[in-house]
């Protein structure tokens, strides 16, 4: 295997705590634990070793599925401890070698998914009643302490040799890529001078000092760790109120695979690998099913909208990692639109009784999924044609899209539905609704679309109301369609990387769009300089007896 190949095997995002290489679950009444002790001969492909609880992807897809189960599964757990197994270390960081080995979009898709699945903790922690602690019993750095930052509360053992540290700038020429500098600065609130100097002191920040920086809340001697650990997790615990006592178990998503053809219960994706594009089909259940929140319960994980939406989110994963090679996705939503506007009245409802809390933990799962469609590095165009079903919260997939195309042909009706969901029920990476992101300079034309909510449209009122890109009629409609996706999937990947991700989060700026911008800006462009990956690179050259060498000219 070259330096810079992806594993032959296509990456799967599933897995199960029963086959965990990485990670130990372990849940006790209303506190769960989630400990790090890294397999190091585990690593996701051969050619490094998983040293001091360094990670690869490997470790953090058992990370994102035990932070899911714990939501879903465990809904009676109000506080999780994040610790490490090994001794005097929590976790190193992103394995070295491993990144030096992987090609440059392998490294920014998995620094990707890594903050995602962050940013899952810290929405858990906000929408879930979910605290997270970071028991810090050794040394956290780099993507370790990102970790720890993604936490509500960060205890660190003082030993006279554990620290937190950003080493990546001085040892290896890169940033802390993941939501590192974007959290010290704007979650922790860290001074700015305060902030340069831990960010070039390779060796980090211990003890009392890592205290009065506010790099870490807490620190307990190794004498009262365990008691400290659980003081501050019972502290926790309590100030967060109960949720439910019955979770669900979720069934794996494994789709029947076909050449090129993935077929899930309800999603689709077809690749034309001649053409780089793929096509994506969700299809809506015959029927809403479920009409309260007990009843939804009782489907669990057969619950039709949040099956759908876990297999959409599992094809999405595939399309980033293994489809390198496809730029341009058609999203198509197949069905009747009743089925979907059904269920969002369900899905809409806050209801504390029995079910309640799934209904809940559905509606901001589903949020994710739709952020996940815009932080992927692929163009989408949602077609909306004959029997399609765009509604309620699959229009909201079409709006996430970076066009809409519309059949616009009396003989063929197409049918657009509003509904409650767009006024902030899945809030964008900007903390807007989808709908005030694609008016934000019309909030005339935002008006005149909201007096239509809880209606259906045909396809020239929705086109009026600017809710299509294009809406070609049926004579033009192949043509325009083809043309438009040849031209697409013509076009530099790179710049149109660039492209989207600027264009996609208008608005105000908040956390997780600065972390996802600057990852597609420094990340893209710093994972790529001669001083990072040259040669004679620090991330080369680290671990080696060969010193860096750089071009020392500021741009």
């Amino acid at each position: 295997m070259s330096a810079t190949t992806l594993p032959q095997e296509p990456l799967d995002f599933e897995t199960h705590p029963d086959r965990y290489r990485h990670w130990k679950l372990a849940v006790e009444g209303d506190i769960a634990t989630l400990t790090m002790a890294v397999q190091q001969d585990g690593g996701q492909r051969p050619g490094y070793e998983l040293k001091l609880n360094s990670y690869d992807l490997g470790v953090d897809i058992e990370l994102a599925d035990a932070t899911r189960r714990i939501v879903f599964e465990h809904p009676e757990v109000r506080c999780v401890v994040v610790t490490g197994g090994l001794d005097r270390v929590f976790c190193a960081g992103a394995n070295i070698n491993m990144l030096s080995t992987s090609t440059h979009a392998f490294k920014v898709n998995f620094c990707k998914f890594t903050n995602e699945t962050r940013l899952y903790l810290e929405d858990a922690s906000t929408h879930s009643g979910t605290a997270w602690l970071a028991a810090l019993n050794g040394t956290a750095s780099g993507g370790g302490y990102e970790l720890a930052l993604a936490c509500d509360r960060i205890l660190l053992v003082d030993d006279r040799s554990s620290a937190v540290s950003f080493p990546e700038l001085p040892l290896l020429g890169v940033l802390p890529g993941t939501g590192g500098l974007t959290r010290i600065a704007d979650k922790r609130k860290i001074r700015r001078d305060l902030n340069d100097v831990f960010s070039t002191v390779a060796e980090g920040i211990k003890g009392k000092r890592a205290v009065q920086w506010n790099l870490v809340d807490r620190i307990a001697p190794l004498s009262r760790w365990e008691e400290e650990v659980a003081s501050m997790a019972r502290e926790l615990a309590d100030a967060r109120p109960a949720r439910g006592t019955k979770g669900i178990v979720l069934d794996p998503i494994a789709p029947e695979r076909d050449g090129d053809v993935s077929k899930y219960r309800y999603v689709t994706l077809e690749l034309d690998r001649k053409a780089r594009t793929a096509a994506l089909t969700l299809a809506l259940a015959g029927d809403a099913g479920p009409q309260t929140p007990a009843e939804a319960l009782a489907a669990g994980s057969d619950w039709w909208v949040f099956r759908a939406f876990r297999e959409l989110d599992h094809a999405l994963l595939d399309l980033r990692m293994n489809q390198s090679e496809i730029g341009v996705v058609t999203l198509r939503v197949t069905g009747d639109p009743g089925v979907m506007l059904a269920t969002d009245e369900l899905l809409t409802k806050d209801d504390d009784g029995d079910g309640g809390w799934f209904v809940h933990e559905t509606r901001h799962f589903v949020k994710r999924v739709l952020k996940r469609l815009e932080n992927t590095a692929k163009s989408f165009y949602a077609v909306l044609d004959g029997g399609t079903a765009c509604a309620g919260t699959t229009f909201e997939l079409a709006l996430a899209c970076d066009r809409i195309y519309l059949l616009n042909d009396p003989e063929t009706p197409v049918s657009v539905g509003l509904g409650k969901v767009h006024d902030g029920t899945y809030p964008m990476a900007n903390g807007l609704s989808r709908l005030e992101t694609r008016f934000l300079g019309e909030p005339e034309a935002l008006a005149r679309v909201r007096e239509h909510a809880g209606t259906m449209l045909d396809a020239e009122t929705a086109d009026e109301l600017g809710l299509a890109t294009f809406a070609p009629d049926e004579i033009d409609w192949e043509d325009e369609l083809r043309i438009a996706l040849e031209e697409r999937a013509s076009f530099s990947p790179d710049a149109l990387t660039g492209m989207e991700s600027n264009l996609r989060f208008a608005g105000p700026e908040t956390l997780e769009t600065k972390i996802f911008g600057r990852l597609s800006a420094w990340q893209n462009w710093i994972f790529q300089r001669p001083n990072a990956v040259g040669e004679r690179g620090a991330l080369k050259c680290y671990g080696t007896p060969q010193r860096p060498e750089f071009d020392y000219n500021r741009t």
